[in-house]
């Protein structure tokens, strides 16, 4: 018989997300008059907007016409939209050729780790999106789970209240791979240039490259905040940047997103990174979906933005209200402390004296609201909750309004 891929033997029993899902169930099934609310997981919850839905409306009628009828497009998506992209978010900084188009950030992310195979060192902000850690152990490039969460061949960067939420780079090891998420999922902490200059460097003086996740630029407001890595000197040189339409535009559901490999990124021997990440993208990849990225051409015109604008305000004008609702006496004589850095849709919000998914299932169980616990994304997220901001404006309200009431 053929051996498994002992990536996957080394998995830990379920990825977070379907954890949450199943617990929401169970409590679901038992308790089927309860009418619970998620601020858990990061599915966004108000309609397309309708200039973006009229563009994916509009093509898609077109495909049953001979006029409109369109197949296979590039690999590497749509010229429009790539050129789009490098003009209205990387003016000056990255080439239309440098931007790659495809079915979503963490399907990218998964993708990318085929460049650099098994051997490659990994180091990850703790705590972090799980797909990160996740992804490369199916690969090989990590081993099997410890008894605190961390794994064999990860070098975890601790992103702490004591630290700012950004991390000693001093434990980053010569020729990792660093994986950078900015504003940072679960934290909310958006890094400053300075900081990024720090990771930059760090980067180029250790060989390293960075996978730069952007999947939550368009939620920073702060004008100092830099929204891509290479507003910082010398990024193209070590550093791949993903994003994703799915914040942005709500296509969590319709699946879109974009890479950028700039040209002077090279492998240690020399070899041009994009064009091994051109070669992954025609040979394990088909290309977006052409009516998705018909909505993305929209998203980035001057009514698209203006949409799409005023959609990720109205996430932040939630998170403001779960803010208060966090801050109030209830909790603050209970020493919960609440993070929160108005660039981000999710507060990182710590309960003295609580497990995770304890707190977790006391919040499930007294006020029927489901939020994501904090030591999925790490050990450093031990004793956390995370809440996010992705809800329908009643639903919230309702929240704060049942949060007032727990008794820690």
């Amino acid at each position: 018989m053929i051996a498994r891929n002992t990536g996957f033997a080394n998995l830990t029993a379920g990825y977070l997300f379907p954890e949450v899902a199943k617990r929401r169930k169970l409590y679901q099934e038992s308790h089927p008059d309860a009418k619970i609310i998620s601020l858990g997981i990061g599915n966004t919850t108000e309609p397309l907007t309708p200039h973006i839905t009229k563009a994916m409306v509009d093509y898609a009628a077109g495909l049953g016409t001979a006029a409109g009828y369109s197949g296979y497009g590039d690999e590497q998506g749509l010229t429009q939209l790539r050129e789009k992209i490098a003009s209205v978010l990387y003016k000056g900084m990255a080439a239309a050729d440098e931007v790659f188009i495809s079915d979503g950030a963490k399907c990218d992310i998964a993708r990318v780790q085929t460049l650099f195979g098994p051997d490659v060192e990994i180091a990850v902000q703790d705590p972090a999106y799980p797909v990160y850690v996740d992804g490369s152990v199916i690969v090989g490039a990590a081993g099997k789970a410890a008894g605190d969460g961390s794994r064999a061949g990860v070098t975890y960067l601790p992103c702490t209240a004591e630290n700012g939420f950004f991390p000693d780079l001093a434990r980053v090891r010569e020729n990792s791979l660093i994986y950078f998420c900015s504003p940072n999922n679960p934290t909310g902490a958006a890094s400053t240039k300075e900081q990024l200059k720090k990771l930059v460097d760090c980067a180029l003086a250790k060989g390293c490259i960075i996978i730069y996740d952007a999947a939550y630029y368009s939620f920073i407001r702060d004008p100092s905040l830099p929204k891509t890595i290479y507003e910082i000197e010398g990024a193209r040189k070590c550093a791949i940047e993903i994003n994703s339409f799915s914040k942005l535009a709500g296509f969590t559901g319709v699946r879109l997103g974009w890479s950028v490999v700039p040209a002077e990124l090279t492998f240690a021997d020399g070899t041009s990174v994009r064009q091994d990440w051109n070669r992954v993208m025609t040979t394990l990849f088909n290309g977006a979906s052409n009516i998705a990225q018909r909505g993305g051409l929209a998203a980035f015109d001057e009514e698209g933005i203006r949409e799409t604008t005023a959609l990720v305000d109205y996430y932040l004008e939630n998170a403001a209200l779960m803010q208060k609702a966090l801050t109030a006496p209830n909790f603050a004589s209970a020493g919960v402390k609440v993070y929160y850095t108005g660039d981000s849709p999710y507060l990182w919000v710590l309960f003295p004296g609580y497990r995770s998914w304890d707190i977790f299932d006391r919040i499930l169980d007294e006020c029927n609201i489901v939020t994501t616990p904090g030591s999925g994304f790490g050990p450093a997220g031990e004793g956390y909750l995370r809440f996010s901001s992705f809800g329908h404006r009643a639903d919230v309200v309702e929240a704060c309004a049942r949060l007032a009431k727990l008794k820690l």
